[in-house]
């Protein structure tokens, strides 16, 4: 019987940063400085950021793998998102890995999403490398970024060997690094050091029966349904039928058809994997996240993967507006309902249930960014479809009904401090902490999840733009009561057809558009936001009446102001239980859930 030993020429490790702290920069001067990249390949900036979505959003919603060869090292690094929207792909990748890279950044120090992350982290047992990016930045502040690690880790429960962590001081837009702040930086060799210093080889037995379990779901347009995970122990072979154990005791016997491994941006092929080594499957379509790949001889199921529960719920419908089909090419609740259950395969976060119509489809997720991330993935692939307002998902914890908090990190100028000390409160918010740096305020609330739908905006108006704000879902509380709801009326179109200057400029004085001149609506679509409470039904294609009569100053061009750019998130915030959201490739609309507005009244 062959005894665990350690596989020297390999090291996983996990990067865990903030969102926007330069981790996927980092990942790309790693690629360069051990000759990933061909001397003449042209390379775009964040390699890891696959996808339109991540590199306009310039945040990491999948985890992803690569591998880099350093001095007969192979070092395989995973990229995890910084938010905790996406929670559910950080718990799963922290399985694969012996140690993580904590990235801060030397001038914001630690934020609330890092937080996240490395708790869970900590709970597995793995031990952190602190790298402090953006060291070459001239108000960097190292040394107090490094007090507030220690404390963060402190704060979280980390043990002694956790809290004796190795420091690097790092510049990934320069591709540099050195041990101390003060030091001439060169390269990023004392990175890489460091790395095989402090991270440990992974303890795996190369001799037992195998074992694999399944982290990720990937999808290639060649081989179908990829598996990507780590082999736990035994060697995993091309061609090799093997055993796959599901939930509920499910069994299903294939063959291994396609291995593949990563080096560099490249995705390789492979004949074996051994123990340790992270790859990815193909050939398997009935597997599910958690599975466990193994020897039919000796079949031993690896414990399940916990992922924290959604939070948040909304509600897809077929579009039923008169413009429905105009500019999508899928329509149909066959089609929506197909693609949301694909969705939910990959990603162990996002739930799916029917209702009770075939043409309603209840989506749950882990916040209002994943939701809306999902709803632009959809709309950029061509489908049409119709969104309900989001709610919480209540949880009966010990007799007690709780529902999800978050905890919020705003940083203000002073003078904006009090507004935002005013409107939170209203919003079943509690004031955590305050502290003063320089000109700015840090605020730290704790505030109901849905306390913070449609706060956003409100904040930004509030603070001219300069306030940042940070949310991550903390846990579950004793339900906070009633909130109160919008308190602004819609302004609702009551005709068909095209906008005109001169309805609009006559109501844009009591309301904020959301439509320009000139663009085709429908009875019942919301154009804009009344002042007051209350809705407002407005003709808004009505024409100038023409005459041949002359007077001074009655052919004034009407003037009609810019409206108010809809985003995703920005609409989800502002609808009401009445109201939906229209989203369409090419357009988003708000619509009353009743077009009519005799119907309405009734």
């Amino acid at each position: 019987m062959a005894h665990p030993s350690p596989r020297k020429e390999l090291r996983n490790l996990a990067i865990i940063a903030h969102v926007d702290h330069g981790k996927t920069t980092l990942v790309d001067g790693l690629l360069r400085f051990t000759g990933a990249f061909r001397e003449n390949q042209e390379v775009a900036d964040r390699v890891m950021d696959s996808g339109d979505l991540e590199r306009e959003r310039g945040i990491t919603i999948q985890a992803k793998n690569t591998a880099i060869d350093f001095e007969g090292v192979r070092i395989q690094l995973v990229d995890t998102p910084g938010h905790a929207d996406f929670g559910g792909e950080v718990e799963r990748v922290l399985g694969l890995v012996d140690a993580c890279f904590l990235l801060v950044d030397a001038v914001e120090g630690v934020m609330p999403q890092t937080r996240f992350v490395l708790g869970k982290a900590l709970q597995h047992g793995l031990r952190p490398i602190l790298v402090v990016n953006k060291i070459d930045r001239p108000e960097q502040r190292a040394e107090a970024v490094l007090d507030e690690v220690f404390d963060l880790l402190v704060e979280l429960g980390a043990n002694d060997e956790q809290l004796d962590f190795p420091v690097v001081y790092a510049s990934a837009k320069e591709g540099t690094a050195a041990l101390d702040p003060v030091s001439p930086r060169r390269d990023l060799r004392p990175l890489l050091e460091a790395i095989l210093e402090h991270v440990p080889a992974p303890v795996v037995d190369v001799e037992a029966p195998l074992q694999f379990q399944a982290v990720t779901l990937g999808y290639d347009e060649f081989v179908g349904r990829l598996v990507i995970g780590r082999v736990e122990r035994g060697v995993l072979e091309k061609g090799r039928q093997v055993l796959r154990l599901g939930q509920d005791e499910q069994r299903e016997s294939f063959r291994v058809t396609k291995l593949f491994g990563t080096r560099g941006l490249e995705r390789v092929e492979l004949e074996r994997a051994e123990a340790g080594e992270i790859v990815m499957l193909a050939g398997v379509e009935g597997i599910e996240i958690g599975d466990t790949v193994c020897d039919p001889a000796a079949p031993e199921p690896l414990p399940r993967i916990f992922v924290d529960p959604p939070t948040i719920r909304v509600r897809f419908s077929v579009n039923t507006s008169p413009f429905a089909g105009r500019e999508g090419r899928f329509l149909t609740s066959r089609q929506i309902g197909e693609r949301l259950r694909r969705e939910a395969l990959g990603n162990v976060s996002i739930r799916i249930e029917e209702t009770e119509s075939p043409e309603i489809f209840e989506v749950a997720g882990r916040g209002e960014l994943q939701i809306a991330v999902l709803i632009e993935t959809l709309r950029r692939e061509g489908y049409e479809f119709s969104v309900s307002r989001p709610e919480i998902i209540l949880r009966e914890i010990e007799g007690e009904r709780c529902e999800p908090v978050e905890e919020v990190v705003i940083e203000v100028p002073e003078p904006y401090a009090g507004s935002v000390m005013e409107k939170l409160p209203v919003r079943k918010g509690r004031l955590v902490s305050m502290e003063q740096q320089g000109g700015r305020m840090t605020l730290r609330f704790v505030v109901p999840s849905r306390g913070l739908f449609g706060y956003r905006s409100e904040f930004l108006s509030d603070t001219r733009g300069e306030g940042v704000l940070h949310r991550t879902v903390s846990g579950y509380e004793p339900y906070a009561g009633d909130l109160a709801r919008r308190v602004v009326g819609a302004i609702v179109a009551s005709e068909a057809g095209q906008t005109t200057a001169h309805a609009l400029s006559s109501i844009q004085e009591r309301s904020t558009l959301f439509v320009t001149t000139g663009v085709p609506v429908y009875e019942g679509q919301v154009v804009g936001e009344n002042r007051r409470a209350g809705d407002m039904n407005v003709n808004v294609c009505r024409a100038k009446k023409l005459t041949n009569i002359r007077a001074a100053g009655k052919d004034d061009a009407d003037a009609v102001s810019p409206p108010r750019a809809l985003t995703i998130e920005s609409a989800l915030e502002w609808i009401e239980d009445d109201e939906l959201l229209e989203v369409t490739p090419e357009n988003l609309r708000l619509r009353k859930r009743i077009l009519s507005a005799s119907h309405r009244k009734r």
